[in-house]
C-alpha cells in the first residue's frame, strides 16, 4: 500500500527539537544531537512535525510501504547506535507492542558479533524494574503480528484487559456494573489491532452518547468492545479513519455499532467509519445507532 512516511534529512537537522512535541504518536526524539524517527510503527505520516523545523530537515516521503517489519527496523536501528537501539525498542515496550519488542531482540541477539554495544545491556536497561519483560524470547512464541499489550507505558495509555461486571436490572433499582472488558478507549490512545478488538463486536461512541443513554452498558456495551471519539472536537481526525480501516482490515472485526447523538456534528463519527468501510478490503456490517439528547434511541439501522 502506498502511504506517508517522515523522512528526515540529518545533514539539515541541528538537533532543536522543536520538532518533538509535534509528533502525537511519540516517533521522533533527539538522539545524539540529530532527530530520530525511532519507530515507523508509530509515524502517522500526519506530517504534525513538519511546522516545528526551521531548517526544512522534515519531510513527507510517500512510498510503497510494506507490513510492518521489526526486522528490517532492526537493521536500519542497530547501525545507529546503542542510544537509536534503547529509544526504538523503549519506545516499542512504552506503547505495549511486545511482540514486536521481543522480535527486536532476537534480531540483536542473532546478530550479536554485527553490532558495536553489548546486547545484555540493552535488555538490562528494557527490563528495568520489570523483570517479566523480555522473558522466554523465543522466536516461534509470537508471530510479529500477534499483539501481547501488557506491561509498561504510561497508565493512562497502557492496553488492558479485564472480565466485566454483571450489568444489574435497571427496574430493580440496583446499582449497575460496568460492562467495560478493556483499556484504553479513546481512539487516539487505542491500539487498532489490540486482541480485545480481534474478531469482536466493537461499539464506536461518540464521547456524549454513553452520558445520556441511562443503560449505555446493559444495552450496547454488553459483550462488545469500545472505542470513543468526537468528531467535532477530536484533532487529526484522518488516524481515526485508518484506525477504523485497521480494525476492519488487520483485527478482522465482527461488526461496528456507531451510536452518535442527534445533533447535526455527530454525523461526522459515522462518515468516518462509513469512509474506511469502503477504504477497507474485508467487508464488516455497520449499524448506526442515533439518540436523542434526552437519551432516547431514535433509529437503528444497519448503512
Amino acid at each position: 500500500m502506498i502511504r506517508d512516511v517522515v523522512k528526515i534529512d540529518e545533514a539539515l537537522c541541528n538537533g532543536c527539537g522543536l520538532c518533538v512535541p509535534g509528533c502525537h504518536e511519540g516517533a521522533l526524539q533527539i538522539i545524539d544531537g540529530k532527530v530520530r524517527l525511532v519507530s515507523e510503527l508509530m509515524c502517522d505520516g500526519l506530517g504534525a512535525c513538519l511546522g516545528h523545523c526551521p531548517q526544512g530537515a522534515i519531510t513527507i516521503e510517500k512510498r510503497e510501504a510494506e507490513q510492518y517489519n521489526e526486522t528490517k527496523v532492526m537493521e536500519i536501528m542497530a547501525g545507529k547506535g546503542k542510544n537509536t537501539v534503547l529509544a526504538h525498542l523503549n519506545h516499542l515496550k512504552e506503547h505495549n507492542e511486545t511482540a514486536y519488542l521481543r522480535e527486536g531482540v532476537k534480531y540483536l541477539l542473532d546478530h550479536e558479533a554485527d553490532v558495536s554495544f553489548e546486547i545484555q545491556d540493552v535488555i538490562d536497561e528494557i527490563r528495568g524494574d520489570q523483570p517479566k519483560v523480555l522473558t522466554h524470547i523465543n522466536p516461534g512464541m509470537h508471530s510479529a503480528a500477534e499483539h501481547h499489550h501488557g506491561g509498561g507505558g504510561c497508565p493512562g495509555s497502557r492496553a488492558v484487559s479485564f472480565e466485566p461486571g454483571t450489568a444489574g436490572n435497571p427496574d430493580a433499582g440496583g446499582e449497575q456494573t460496568s460492562e467495560l472488558r478493556h483499556w484504553p478507549v479513546q481512539l487516539h490512545l487505542v491500539n487498532p489491532t489490540a486482541p480485545y478488538y480481534r474478531n469482536a463486536d466493537v461499539v464506536v461512541a461518540s464521547d456524549c452518547s454513553a452520558f445520556t443513554v441511562g443503560n449505555f452498558h446493559a444495552r450496547f456495551l454488553k459483550g462488545k468492545s469500545l472505542a470513543i471519539a468526537c468528531p467535532k472536537l477530536d484533532s487529526q481526525l484522518e488516524i481515526y479513519i485508518d484506525k477504523f480501516r485497521r480494525m476492519m482490515d488487520e483485527a478482522q472485526v465482527n461488526t461496528l455499532t456507531v451510536i452518535i447523538m442527534e445533533v447535526p456534528c455527530c454525523g461526522g463519527l459515522l462518515q468516518m467509519v462509513m469512509n474506511a468501510a469502503q477504504q477497507a478490503k474485508r467487508k464488516v456490517p455497520v449499524k448506526a445507532v442515533k439518540v436523542s439528547l434526552q437519551g432516547e434511541v431514535l433509529s437503528e439501522e444497519w448503512m
